[in-house]
C-alpha cells in the first residue's frame, strides 16, 4: 500500500501537527515522506522516520511531495503556502488561510494561476455531530430561518504552550481571527455566502479579543448567530438549526469523543480524504463550490474575519455584549460533558 500512497510533507510540527501525524498512520491516501520545522530539537522527536528540515523552502526543492500540511503559524501561512504554490505542490493549510484577506486573495490567484490545489483545513464541517445535522437539514424540507453556533473555551488549554495566539500581529487579532473561520465555515456549510451584519467584540487589557458576538445574513433572508469565547471554563461547541416549520435541529461537536480535544482525530482523518479529493478534481481550487475548503471558501471566512473587525472599528455593537447575566445558555453542552465523564 505505501508504495501507491501520494507523499505528504508536514510543515509546522505544533500542537495541531499531531492530528495530521496521527491520521496519516492509516491514512489510504497519503503517507508521511517528510517533517518540517524551524526548532531542531522538536526534529529531533522524529529520528531517522522521515527526513527532516528547518527550511521550509529547502524541503520544497529538495524533496519530491504530493502534498504538503501547512499548520505554521498564522502570519507565516502566506509565506509558506506561496513557496508550496509556486513550486506546484498542493496545499493543505490550517485556517486562517492567511492573516490578511490581502495574503489570501494572492494565494487563490497563486492557486490559480499555477493550478495547484489549496485547500483550508476547516476540520469542524468533518465532525460526525454536525455531518449529520447537515444531513437532517437536507432531508428535513423546510427552509433553514436560522443557525447559532458556539465555540467557547479557554484559549490557555488549547495553544499546547504555543504564545503565538495571544500574540495579534501573529495569529491575526484573537479568537475571531482563529475561532471565527471554522464558526463561518459551519454557517456557509448550511446557508451558503452570507454578510456579516452586526458585531460586538470584547477585548482584554492586552488588546486580544476574548469575546465576539456576531450576525450575519444569507441571500434568502436567513439569519445566523456566531458566539465565540476565549474565555469560557471548559469547552462548548456546538450548532442549532431552527427551519421555518419551527424544528429545532441540535449538533453538540464534542458528543460521543471523549477526553481533551477529542473529536479532533477524527476530523483530521477526513481532512485528508478531502485533500487527497481535490488533487483529482476538475475544480483543483475550490473556487466553483462557494462552502468548499478551497480558496475560495477560505478566503470567504477571511473576508468575514476582516468585516467583523473593521465593523467593530467603525461602529460598535453595544447592544451584542454578553453581560454576565445574558451569556448563552451552556446546560446542553455542560450535560454532554458530564455524561462524557
Amino acid at each position: 500500500m505505501t508504495a501507491t500512497r501520494a507523499a505528504l510533507g508536514v510543515i509546522g510540527l505544533g500542537a495541531i501537527s499531531r492530528y495530521y501525524l496521527a491520521a496519516l498512520e492509516h491514512s489510504p491516501h497519503w503517507r508521511l515522506a517528510a517533517v518540517c520545522d524551524a526548532r531542531p530539537e522538536v526534529l529531533c522527536r522524529h529520528g531517522d522516520a522521515v527526513p527532516g528540515w528547518t527550511d521550509a523552502a529547502a524541503m520544497l526543492r529538495e524533496t519530491p511531495l504530493d502534498g504538503v500540511v501547512v499548520a505554521v503559524p498564522n502570519d507565516a501561512h502566506a509565506e509558506v503556502c506561496r513557496a508550496a504554490l509556486i513550486a506546484g505542490v498542493p496545499v493543505c493549510v490550517e485556517k486562517p488561510l492567511a492573516l490578511t484577506v490581502a495574503q489570501g486573495r494572492e494565494l487563490a490567484c497563486l492557486s490559480a494561476e499555477f493550478e495547484t490545489p489549496l485547500l483550508t483545513a476547516f476540520h469542524r464541517r468533518h465532525n460526525d455531530a454536525f455531518r449529520v445535522l447537515r444531513s437532517a437539514v437536507t432531508a428535513a424540507g423546510s427552509p433553514v430561518r436560522t443557525v447559532r453556533v458556539r465555540y467557547l473555551e479557554r484559549i490557555e488549554e488549547h495553544t499546547g504552550g504555543e504564545s503565538w495566539y495571544l500574540e495579534p500581529e501573529r495569529c491575526g487579532g484573537g479568537c475571531v481571527a482563529d475561532n471565527g473561520p471554522n464558526a463561518f465555515d459551519l454557517v456557509r456549510q448550511l446557508l451558503g455566502d452570507v454578510a456579516l451584519t452586526h458585531s460586538f467584540v470584547g477585548r482584554d487589557a492586552a488588546g486580544v479579543d476574548r469575546t465576539a458576538h456576531l450576525r450575519l445574513r444569507a441571500a434568502d433572508g436567513a439569519e445566523a448567530e456566531v458566539l465565540l469565547d476565549w474565555s469560557y471554563p471548559g469547552e462548548a461547541k456546538d450548532v442549532t438549526v431552527t427551519l421555518a416549520d419551527g424544528r429545532a435541529l441540535h449538533a453538540d461537536l464534542l458528543a460521543g469523543h471523549p477526553g481533551f480535544k477529542g473529536s479532533l482525530w477524527h476530523e483530521y482523518e477526513r481532512i485528508l480524504v478531502e485533500f487527497a479529493g481535490l488533487r483529482t478534481t476538475t475544480d483543483r481550487t475550490g473556487t466553483a463550490d462557494r462552502t468548499g475548503g478551497g480558496a475560495g471558501g477560505g478566503l470567504a471566512c477571511l473576508d468575514l474575519v476582516a468585516a467583523a473587525y473593521a465593523h467593530e472599528a467603525a461602529r460598535p455593537d453595544t447592544s451584542l455584549a454578553p453581560e454576565p447575566s445574558r451569556r448563552p445558555d451552556n446546560s446542553e453542552a455542560r450535560e454532554a460533558r458530564e455524561a462524557r465523564t
